[in-house]
C-alpha cells in the first residue's frame, strides 16, 4: 500500500511538472487546423487520425520509449543525448558535429520557452468572452489581460515555486479529468468518431490532398508540442512515473480531441471548439472551467520557464554560457533556481510575441518549428547512439521516427512566411551567445601559457625558502593542480606574494549530472597544496562549505581577471560578455572581503 501511494504521488507530481505544455494543446490545436481546412467528414476523420498517430510516433515512441531508454544517472534531455554519444566520439569532426547539434537543440528549446507562455495564456484568455457579461473582452482587452497575467507570473519567479509546486499536480489532474469528461460526453453523441484511430484515415487524407495535406501537418504538430518534456524532465521524477502518467494523459488528450471532432460534426462550428463544447454541456461549470484553463496554462508556462533556467544553468556549469547570478529558491529541490537576467529577458520576449501576433491563431504560425527541429535532432542523435550500441531494433524505430520528423519539418517550412522565422530568431540569440562564449574560452585558454608544476616549483621554492612569507593561507584557483595559471605565477613569482600556506583549488564539471567529490593533496611543493573538486553539471554547489570541510581557513582568495585587447569582433563580444556578467568568485558566492583579483593583460 505504501509503494502504491508513493507511485501515485509521483504520477500526480509528473502531471504538474511534465505535462503542462502538451496538456494545454487541446485549447488551440483543432481551432487552428480548421482555420486552414474545411471541417468535412473526411477531413475531420483524417486530421483526428493524424493527431492520434502523431502522439503515438513523436511522443510515445520517440520520447517515452526510445529517448527515455537513454540516460546518465537518470537524467534526460538533448544535452544528455549529446553526452551519451560523446562517449563514442571524443575528438574529431564527428565530435564537433555532435556538439553543435546539442547546442542547437538546447537553443531551440529556449526559443520554445518564449512562445509557450505566449500562446498558452493568450489562448486561455480568449475563452473569457463566452462568459455572459464578459462579451466586451475582445481584441486589445484580451491582449492586456494576457500581458497582466504574464507579467505577474514572471514577477513572482524570484520567490521560487517550491511552496505552490505541490498544488501543480492536483490542478493538472483535475484539468485532464475535465478534458476526458468533456470529450467523452461529446463522443457519446457520435461514437463512430472513434474509428478515426485507424491509420487509413490519415493516409487517405495525405494522399487525397497532396501538398495541401502535407502542409496541414504544420498545424497538427501543435498537438505534440511539449512532448520533449517527458525526456527533459526525467531526472526530476524518474522514467517509470512519467511513463505511467503519460498513459493517463494520452488517453485524456485523445478522448478530448475526438470529442471536439464529434462536436464539430454535430454543431458545424470550429471557433473556440473546446470552450464552446464545455459551455454547451454544462454552462454552469463554464466559469470554473475557464479559471481551471488559465491555471493550467500558467502551470504550463511555469514548467517551461523553469526548464529554461535549468538549461541556462547547465550551460553555465559546462562553460558553454556566460556566468550569471543564480538564486537558489529551494533548500531541497535542486531544480528550483532563479536567474534574474534570464527571467526578465524571457518576459520581454514573451510580451513582444503577444503584442506582435495578438491572437493565438496568429501565434500558432510561429509555433512548432523550433520544437520539430529539436525532435529531429533528438532522432538523429538516437540513431547514432543505437548504432554504436548495436541496438538495431531501436535504431530502426528511431529511423522511422526521423522520417516522420522530417515530413513534419518539411511541412513547417510554409510557416516561415507567416512568422515562423521568429522561433529561429529567438533561438539564434542563445546559440550565438554559446558560440561566441566557447570561441572566446578556447582562444583565451590557448593564449594562457600555463606553467607545468615542476617548472613553477623551481622559482616558487626559491622564493618560499627565503622565509619572508605572509602568515595565513591563500587560495588560488586553477584548472588543475599541475598546471599553474599565468596570474598565479605573476602573483607569487613576479610580485613575491607568498603565504605560509598556499592552496590550488581546481573545479571540474563532470559528464554526469550529479555527484560531488573532493580530494585534498598535500605537499605539491613546500607550503603548496591542492584541492581537486569534481562536480556534476546539474549540481548546485556550496564551494565555501567544501573548502571548510577540508579545514582550509583561508585568509585571502586570489582569482584571475583577463584584460582582453583584440581587434577580432567575436572576441570583442566575448570581452563584453565577460565585463557584463558576474565573475567566477561572485558566481560561487565566495566571501568578498577576502577576494583579490589579479589582472592579466592579453593581446590577441
Amino acid at each position: 500500500m505504501k509503494n502504491f501511494r508513493s507511485g501515485l504521488y509521483d504520477i500526480v507530481k509528473a502531471m504538474g511538472l511534465v505535462f503542462g505544455d502538451i496538456g494545454t494543446s487541446p485549447i488551440y490545436t483543432l481551432v487552428i487546423i480548421f482555420t486552414l481546412t474545411k471541417p468535412t467528414h473526411d477531413n475531420l476523420f483524417g486530421i483526428l487520425s493524424l493527431v492520434f498517430w502523431t502522439l503515438i510516433i513523436l511522443v510515445t515512441i520517440e520520447y517515452a520509449w526510445l529517448a527515455m531508454s537513454l540516460s546518465i544517472k537518470g537524467e534526460g534531455g538533448v544535452i544528455v543525448l549529446k553526452e551519451v554519444l560523446s562517449i563514442y566520439f571524443k575528438q574529431g569532426r564527428r565530435a564537433t558535429i555532435i556538439g553543435y547539434l546539442g547546442y542547437l537543440g538546447i537553443s531551440l528549446l529556449m526559443g520554445d520557452g518564449v512562445i509557450t507562455p505566449a500562446i498558452s495564456i493568450l489562448s486561455a484568455v480568449e475563452g473569457l468572452p463566452l462568459i455572459h457579461g464578459f462579451e466586451w473582452i475582445t481584441g486589445n482587452a484580451v491582449i492586456i489581460i494576457t500581458m497582466v497575467i504574464t507579467i505577474t507570473l514572471f514577477a513572482f519567479q524570484f520567490k521560487g515555486t517550491d511552496k505552490v509546486a505541490s498544488s501543480f499536480g492536483p490542478i493538472m489532474v483535475i484539468w485532464f479529468i475535465a478534458l476526458f469528461v468533456s470529450g467523452f460526453i461529446s463522443i457519446l453523441k457520435m461514437p463512430s468518431i472513434l474509428l478515426a484511430v485507424s491509420p487509413t484515415y490519415a493516409i487517405d487524407f495525405l494522399t487525397h490532398n497532396g501538398l495541401a495535406g502535407v502542409l496541414v501537418l504544420s498545424e497538427v504538430i501543435l498537438c505534440a508540442t511539449g512532448g520533449e518534456a517527458l525526456y527533459a524532465d526525467m531526472g526530476h521524477l524518474g522514467a517509470l512515473p512519467i511513463r505511467r502518467a503519460w498513459g493517463f494523459v494520452f488517453f485524456a488528450l485523445i478522448i478530448n480531441y475526438f470529442g471536439q471532432g464529434a462536436y464539430i460534426l454535430v454543431n458545424k462550428s470550429t471557433g473556440l471548439i473546446l470552450f464552446q463544447m464545455v459551455k454547451s454541456q454544462a454552462e454552469v461549470l463554464y466559469i470554473p472551467f475557464i479559471i481551471l484553463t488559465i491555471l493550467a496554462t500558467i502551470i504550463a508556462s511555469q514548467a517551461m520557464i523553469s526548464a529554461v533556467f535549468s538549461l541556462v544553468y547547465q550551460g553555465i556549469t559546462t562553460r558553454t554560457f556566460p556566468l550569471m547570478k543564480v538564486k537558489y529558491t529551494s533548500t531541497h529541490l535542486k531544480s528550483q533556481i532563479y536567474i534574474g537576467a534570464v527571467n526578465w529577458g524571457l518576459l520581454v520576449a514573451v510580451l513582444f510575441m503577444i503584442l506582435l501576433f495578438k491572437k493565438s491563431s496568429n501565434l500558432a504560425a510561429a509555433y512548432g518549428l523550433a520544437v520539430t527541429i529539436t525532435m529531429t535532432i533528438s532522432a538523429i542523435l538516437m540513431i547514432w547512439i543505437f548504432k554504436n550500441k548495436k541496438s538495431f531494433v531501436k535504431m530502426s524505430l528511431a529511423t522511422v521516427v526521423l522520417l516522420v520528423d522530417l515530413l513534419f519539418l518539411f511541412s513547417l517550412t510554409d510557416k516561415l512566411k507567416h512568422g515562423g522565422y521568429w522561433s529561429l530568431v529567438i533561438a539564434a540569440l542563445p546559440l550565438a551567445v554559446t558560440l561566441i562564449w566557447m570561441k572566446g574560452q578556447k582562444t583565451i585558454y590557448r593564449s594562457f601559457r600555463s606553467l607545468p608544476l615542476d617548472t613553477f616549483k623551481i622559482a616558487y621554492e626559491q622564493i618560499y625558502n627565503r622565509g619572508n612569507n605572509i602568515d595565513g593561507t591563500a587560495i588560488f584557483f586553477s584548472r588543475t593542480n599541475y598546471d599553474i595559471p599565468p596570474y598565479v605565477a605573476h602573483c607569487i613569482i613576479s610580485s613575491n606574494i607568498v603565504y605560509e600556506k598556499n592552496v590550488l583549488v581546481s573545479i571540474v564539471r563532470t559528464d554526469n549530472p550529479y555527484g560531488i567529490e573532493s580530494e585534498y593533496v598535500e605537499n605539491l611543493a613546500v607550503g603548496l597544496h591542492g584541492l581537486s573538486i569534481s562536480i556534476g553539471y546539474m549540481e548546485i554547489v556550496d564551494l565555501p562549505s567544501i573548502i571548510k570541510k577540508h579545514e582550509i581557513n583561508e585568509k585571502v582568495i586570489f582569482y584571475g581577471v583577463e584584460d582582453i585587447v583584440t581587434s577580432n569582433f567575436m572576441l570583442k563580444l566575448y570581452s563584453f560578455f565577460k565585463k557584463m556578467t558576474p565573475n567566477f568568485v561572485q558566481f560561487y558566492k565566495l566571501p568578498y572581503r577576502k577576494i583579490h583579483g589579479v589582472v592579466t593583460r592579453i593581446e590577441i
